[in-house]
């Protein structure tokens, strides 16, 4: 039961996340993953049963069988992600079980393993229920109170539209067919919060109108900017949001004048931002029927950001983008552009959407009636933001990022328009800087580039030699220059300009050389020192390179380890190095007695 639910989940689009269905489904996973632990198993195994459930159900739905490989791999990336949790949080859970007096177990504790380790309540209920006691859920309620008290406070202010903002009535929006608009003043609120009949100049406030061509924000656009205008009255809006009564709220200040509730004012859009919001959004809609075309039906949009600047799109997805399927779902977008498909946009009832094909996000609320996007048969979507006319009108698209944000959520950041051209002209310019740079011709770079590299490669090698025949030179010189303490040959030298690969190299050699011998090595490294220890192998019973090293290390602030007949360490007090190695002798001779 556990595998049907999840499986059917992920092949449904629901990722494991700490909110709304995908929290439902983690709470799922980690429940069955903790009975497994339970059972003994110290490996992965929940993800293993998707094979099993897709033979015994594929059949009776199909979809399973085409996503199986990605709720593998989804299951596999939450419970590898879960195991270790698990670990540290049951050995949490069991000191304090073990400390315990009474038969609660404080909510504090049931916080922290929430908190901290990502124990679901429910799953730290199951565990105390199993050992006969109980969790102190109010105690577990307050710290969560508290926490999102915290999070409030730090946060940066957001008025708080269902609790501080009150208003009726309701606003008419027109900002579809147009972004000047004559409207009525039905409302204004002084900070943001308090009722008042006027509002004057440099008053930090909101203004109610009974219709507007300000888009609200919603849907991951942005609301409008704008002025509200009567005569010299002049209220300039920093941004639109919706209250859950549906009016309409412009933020903002007074920067000239006086406006009073019931005056009638010119609202304006602020059209260069609004035009460049609208090819965001619309280029928003066309990726996410590209991605779905290039990376499969899995993904779901998981968030958005449209503004005048760039568009941000957080989507349903297990593993990096690669940069040839972004190559194809820029070059798909912008095939879109240049058919120019008409921007269609009906209101339906929303049983008819659905059946038409339209697609429906996830966490959105829908009324009977829907607004439904068109842009051909490419992108058919449920969507009250604001567009443009024509897919011609967007006239470039490209992709600029691609990241991953959380769990089986990627995010692709594009830009579109005057950005997007003016994006691919910094590119050309960068390319043509480097091309001066290699003294070469924009289209003969790569080439060039891959001549440098396969140069550097090459002298990089020829580099490594010549250390090592240094190293071979150096040994044979050090090797005369060792002293004999109580039948071992014993060395402690500085070889200048000699790099951690190189000492080792040399150690062996005077290793080999000496016969039976103790040897401590050491350079100097942009003022870090390197130390290598060696001891041949008929010595390591009466001198371990480890101890040797760490002698040596403690004076030029440093440690390290290794095994008996090899160890090295680092250090960052380069002056203590000439004293450390003359103690070698010494500390050897009193290490023998």
């Amino acid at each position: 039961d556990h595998i049907r639910a999840c499986a059917f989940l992920i092949t449904d689009g629901v990722i494991p996340s700490n909110e709304g269905r995908g929290y439902v489904l983690r709470r799922i996973i980690r429940r069955a993953i903790r009975h497994g632990h339970q059972l003994g198993t110290t490996q992965t195994f929940f993800y293993k049963l998707v094979t099993p459930l897709a033979k015994e159900m594929g059949q009776a739905y199909p979809e399973l069988l085409e996503a199986q490989s990605r709720v593998k791999t989804v299951l596999r990336q939450e419970e590898e992600r879960f195991a270790e949790t698990l670990d540290h949080g049951m050995k949490i859970l069991e000191q304090e079980i073990g400390s315990m007096k009474g038969k609660t177990l404080s909510g504090n504790v049931v916080f922290q393993l929430y908190d901290t380790y990502g124990f679901p309540v429910d799953l730290t209920a199951d565990i105390a229920r199993e050992r006969g006691l109980q969790i102190d859920l109010k105690g577990f309620e307050k710290e969560m109170d508290q926490q999102r008290h915290r999070a409030r406070a730090a946060s940066r202010f957001e008025a708080d539209y269902d609790e501080t903002i009150k208003v009726t009535g309701s606003t008419e929006f027109t900002g579809y067919e147009r972004l000047d608009d004559k409207a009525t003043v039905t409302a204004i609120l002084i900070d943001l919060k308090e009722p008042a009949e006027s509002i004057s100049e440099n008053e930090l406030g909101i203004i109610v109108l009974d219709r507007t061509p300000f888009y609200a924000e919603s849907g991951g656009q942005v609301g409008d900017q704008g002025v509200l205008g009567l005569g010299k009255n002049r209220f300039q809006v920093q941004d639109t949001k919706k209250h859950p009564s549906g009016v309409y709220l412009h933020l903002g200040r007074m920067e000239t004048g006086t406006l009073k509730v019931g005056d009638k004012v010119q609202a304006h859009v602020a059209e260069d931002r609004d035009t460049k919001t609208r090819l965001n959004h619309s280029a928003t809609h066309l990726m996410h029927a590209a991605l779905r075309q290039v990376l499969g039906e899995h993904v779901v949009q998981k968030g958005s950001l449209v503004n005048s600047r760039y568009l941000r799109f957080d989507f349903s997805h297990n593993e990096p983008v690669t940069r040839d399927q972004l190559a194809e779902i820029e070059e798909i977008v912008n095939d879109h552009i240049r058919k120019n498909h008409e921007v269609e946009t009906r209101i339906m009832n929303i049983d008819d959407a659905m059946a038409g094909g339209a697609m429906a996000l996830f966490g959105e609320k829908y009324g009977d009636k829907v607004r439904v996007l068109r842009m051909s048969d490419f992108s058919v979507e449920l969507c009250g933001g604001t567009h443009v006319k024509r897919t011609g009108d967007i006239g470039l698209f490209k992709i600029i990022g691609e990241t991953g944000v959380a769990a089986g959520v990627r995010r692709i950041e594009a830009v579109t328009g005057e950005a997007a051209l003016r994006h691919v002209t910094d590119e050309e310019q960068r390319l043509n800087d480097i091309a001066r740079l290699l003294k070469t011709n924009p289209d003969q770079v790569q080439e060039k580039v891959r001549q440098l590299l396969k140069q550097s490669h090459s002298l990089e090698k020829e580099l490594e030699q010549l250390k090592g025949k240094l190293a071979s030179s150096a040994g044979d010189d050090l090797a005369a220059r060792a002293s004999e303490v109580d039948g071992i040959q014993v060395l402690a030298a500085q070889i200048d300009g000699a790099d951690m690969k190189s000492l080792r190299q040399t150690l062996d050699q005077l290793k080999n050389k000496l016969g039976t011998a103790a040897v401590v090595l050491a350079s100097v490294e942009g003022g870090k020192v390197n130390l290598v220890a060696g001891v041949t192998k008929d010595t390591t019973k009466r001198i371990k390179a480890g101890e040797l090293v760490n002698m040596v290390a403690q004076q030029v602030g440093g440690k390290g380890g290794g095994r008996p007949d090899m160890a090295q360490a680092g250090g960052t007090d380069p002056s203590g190095l000439e004293s450390a190695l003359a103690s070698v002798p010494a500390w050897i001779e009193q290490h023998l007695k």
